[in-house]
């Protein structure tokens, strides 16, 4: 049923490595026969005004499973990071996968939409790609349900990320009681997908037993509703 499938969102800054990581996960998932389906944002050509379909390239899935499903979209210069028509598309991947994925172009503050459209919200975090103040600044720490420093065979600086990100975060969700999990992982070495994987699960069964899962998807219809009248017929033709 569509209340059962879990549409998770994967967000954060370009090169964090959130395809490779992405392409770990399918894998996972695909061994506990679960049906996948991925939307991945890229980032529009100001030329042309499509997509670079670089994520397709690099999530290299098996392309006679027919568990697997990826679609590249532009995001075509909408703030947010997410294309418009991505909400509705994913709606429909619901009926027919287990789970939907949407992959973001993650620049600033733009992974806060992902955040109130999909289920789950993982922040894929760099390993040493600054100080963790600067997530503070731009309020991204506020928005994941799950934390993941991908790249942990980088040793040392992977650690100092995780410790610094732990440290900074204050582990309550601002939705409630989920306790956010500050996990290591790396794509390359397949180290830390499993424990991924079951985080991103555990989200979705908290929101199941609070019966949290409707009423979320719902509010998000009503704001992707609100926000295309807003852009058809401007403040004045909301109001009316």
């Amino acid at each position: 049923s569509v209340r059962q499938s879990h549409l998770i969102g994967i967000t954060g800054p370009p090169g964090a490595g959130k395809s490779s990581l992405t392409a770990a996960l399918i894998s996972v998932w695909r061994d506990r026969e679960l049906r996948v389906g991925v939307l991945a944002v890229d980032p529009s050509s100001p030329i042309s005004g499509g997509a670079l379909l670089g994520d397709r390239l690099r999530m290299k899935t098996s392309a006679g499973d027919d568990g697997v499903f990826v679609r590249s979209l532009a995001c075509r210069g909408e703030f947010g990071g997410l294309s418009a028509e991505v909400w509705t598309m994913s709606l429909v991947m619901l009926a027919a996968f287990d789970i939907v994925l949407v992959e973001t172009v993650g620049v600033g503050q733009r992974e806060i939409d992902v955040a109130g459209m999909c289920d789950t919200t993982c922040y894929v975090a760099q390993p040493g790609s600054g100080d963790s103040i600067q997530f503070l600044k731009a309020g991204i720490l506020e928005v994941p349900h799950v934390l993941v420093v991908n790249k942990e065979d980088m040793g040392a600086v992977a650690r100092r990320t995780l410790s610094e990100l732990g440290a900074a975060l204050g582990r309550e969700h601002s939705e409630g009681d989920w306790q956010v999990p500050v996990l290591s992982a790396s794509a390359t070495r397949g180290t830390g997908i499993e424990a991924l994987a079951d985080a991103l699960q555990a989200h979705q069964q908290k929101l199941l037993q609070g019966h949290n899962l409707q009423s979320r998807r719902q509010c998000y219809q009503s704001k992707w509703l609100l926000k295309r009248l807003l852009e058809e017929f401007g403040t004045h033709g909301l109001a009316q």
